[in-house]
C-alpha cells in the first residue's frame, strides 16, 4: 500500500494511492480515520483499516487537484546520516567512523512536498546548493534498545527524501546545521510505502536525476551502516516514535 499525505483548500488528509497520480481520499471513505498519517500510524491497525477503507473503490482525487505535504509534515524528529556509502566518503574526501553513524538532525520546515517548490538560496549568499537524494525510513512501532535483528519490526514504510544541501554553510563550522536546514530545502515523499509491498530496503536503487539528467544511481546494499542497524544505533539513546523519519545518507554523484 501507498499512502500520501495531501491538503485541499486548506485541509490536510491522508489518501491511498491508486496509480501513479490518483488516490483514494480517506477523509471521504472512511470519515472516522485520522487525517494525519503520523497519527494514522500511531492508530492500532491503522494501515489495515486505511486499506479496507479504499478497497475496491475508485481514485476521486489526482496530484493535480490536491497540494502533496511531506509524507510526514511534522515528525517529532528526522535524523539524517553523512558518509553512509563509500562514494559519497571518497568523493568528499571527508573520514568518518567505521563503528558509529555519522547522524545530524533536520527539521520540518526545511522540507516540501512531491511536486512542491524547492527554494534555492539567495545567490548573494550561497551558489553552492545541491540536491543528495536518500532512502527516508519511517518508524511505525516505537521502542528504546531495538535489537538489530528485530529493527524492521518498527518500521511502518519507506519514502524518497531530497536532502538540499547548502555547502558554504555547511562549511563553517564542525555541525552541519544550517546548511541542512534552510527553509524549504529539500523535499519528502511522494509516498509511504509499506514493507510488505516495499521489501528488503537493502534491496532497491536510488536514482536521481535534475532537470531529466541522471546524477546519482546507487543501489542500497552499498550503505556503510544499514537500516537496522541505524535502527539499533539512534534506539540505544533515543525512544523512537511512531513517524519519526530516519534519511539514510546519499550515494554520491
Amino acid at each position: 500500500m501507498r499512502l500520501v499525505s495531501y491538503r485541499q483548500n486548506g485541509v490536510p488528509g491522508i489518501g491511498v494511492m491508486v496509480d501513479g497520480e490518483s488516490f483514494v481520499a480517506l477523509p471521504k471513505a472512511a470519515p472516522d480515520l485520522p487525517h494525519s498519517l503520523k497519527a494514522l500510524i500511531e492508530m492500532e491497525d491503522g494501515f489495515g483499516r486505511a486499506a479496507q477503507a479504499a478497497k475496491g473503490k475508485k481514485a476521486d482525487l489526482r496530484f493535480g487537484e490536491v497540494q502533496l505535504d511531506p509524507v510526514i509534515p511534522e515528525p517529532n524528529a528526522i535524523w539524517c546520516l553523512a558518509l553512509n556509502y563509500k562514494l559519497h566518503i571518497e568523493e568528499t574526501g571527508l573520514t568518518t567512523s567505521a563503528k558509529y553513524p555519522q547522524i545530524f538532525l533536520r527539521m520540518p520546515c526545511s522540507q516540501v512536498g512531491h511536486l512542491q517548490p524547492i527554494l534555492c538560496p539567495d545567490p548573494a549568499i550561497a551558489r553552492k546548493y545541491e540536491y543528495e537524494g536518500e532512502l527516508a525510513v519511517i518508524i511505525g512501532k516505537g521502542g528504546r534498545h531495538i535489537p538489530v535483528e528485530k529493527a524492521l519490526d518498527h518500521v511502518a514504510g519507506y519514502s524518497c527524501y531530497n536532502e538540499g544541501s547548502v555547502r558554504e554553510y555547511q562549511s563553517y563550522n564542525r555541525q552541519f546545521g544550517l546548511g541542512k536546514n534552510f527553509e524549504q530545502s529539500g523535499s519528502f515523499g511522494p509516498w509511504l510505502m509499506t514493507p510488505d509491498e516495499f521489501g528488503d530496503p537493502s534491496k532497491h536503487r536510488i536514482v536521481t536525476r535534475v532537470n531529466g539528467i541522471e546524477r546519482q544511481n546507487a543501489t542500497t546494499d552499498l550503505m556503510v551502516f544499514d537500516v537496522p542497524h541505524l535502527i539499533n544505533y539512534l534506539s540505544q539513546g533515543y525512544f523512537l516514535r511512531p513517524g519519526d523519519v530516519i534519511v539514510s545518507g546519499s550515494p554520491g554523484s
